[in-house]
């Protein structure tokens, strides 16, 4: 549900963005959060399918319904199937074709490329973080029925979000992790100095990246003040994570940028209004 709700979250945020013009419908709205609701789900439902064996090993996901063996995996594919498929004609149908096209290219990558890459490599994380970031956009493209400029900068913004985000939490479950195989952060070694350091990295570039709202005039100087102040917290986590290197540090980390992303994409929304 925490993944859900920060889907949908991205995508109606990005849709009010885009309706500060005057387009705005509650009946668009409603479908995008239920495309969203319904995609994620599909995408979360085929991942537990796939991984159902690797989550009974950890202790953060065994009690999975799969893991536990209270569903088997043709129920998995059949209710993930169906909540995949009508949430893209939802978006496909009620919305525009771009918006279904997105919300089937987010499925596709993550179940048939993410999934499968969290044993192989910690690429997998930049692979990821292309699904993740497609809500926002998806919310853009929802209520214009066009790709552009606006909808690329949304994208970019999520997708170096993602970095810290998800490299703190893997930092916190590296050990249940591991009981899966899962090479999840940066560094080979795990929790090392070259993790920390790569997290503070991608938390500072947070910064001039959340910037380009303003720099291509989507949103105007107040937020873009926040946007700044905002990634100055995440990187003052991050710092003291790359200093300290502990486990709580990165929960400080994860906790800040689980309130860094709707404070950002709201001030850019309330900014425009």
């Amino acid at each position: 549900m925490r993944l859900t709700v920060t889907v949908v979250i991205s995508a109606v945020l990005g849709y009010l963005l885009a309706a500060t013009g005057g387009s705005f419908s509650y009946f668009e709205l409603v479908v995008l959060m239920a495309g969203g609701i319904l995609v994620s789900g599909a995408s979360n439902g085929f991942n537990q399918v796939i991984e159902r064996k690797l989550d009974a090993k950890m202790d953060r996901t065994s009690a999975r319904p799969l893991a536990r063996g209270e569903m088997s995996p043709i129920e998995g594919i059949l209710i993930s199937s169906v909540a995949g498929i009508i949430g893209i004609v939802l978006l496909w149908v009620f919305l525009n074709p771009l918006s279904g096209i997105l919300g089937a290219m987010a499925l596709f990558f993550y179940v048939a490329l993410y999934t499968p890459m969290k044993r192989i490599s910690p690429l997998a994380v930049f692979v990821g973080a292309i699904p993740g970031a497609i809500p926002p956009m998806l919310g853009w493209v929802a209520c214009t029925g066009t790709f552009g400029l606006e909808p690329g900068i949304l994208f970019v913004v999520q997708f170096m979000w993602q970095f810290p985000h998800f490299w703190a939490i893997a930092w916190v479950v590296d050990d249940d992790y591991k009981k899966a195989g899962f090479r999840l952060l940066p560094s080979k070694d795990g929790r090392d100095g070259s993790s920390a350091f790569q997290i503070l990295l991608y938390s500072v570039f947070l910064i001039p990246v959340a910037m380009l709202p303003w720099v291509f005039d989507m949103s105007g100087l107040v937020s873009m003040v926040i946007a700044v102040l905002c990634g100055m917290g995440m990187s003052w986590f991050a710092k003291d994570l790359y200093n300290k290197r502990g486990i709580l540090q990165a929960k400080k980390l994860m906790f800040a940028s689980f309130i860094y992303l709707p404070i950002v994409l709201l001030v850019f929304v309330l900014d425009k209004i």
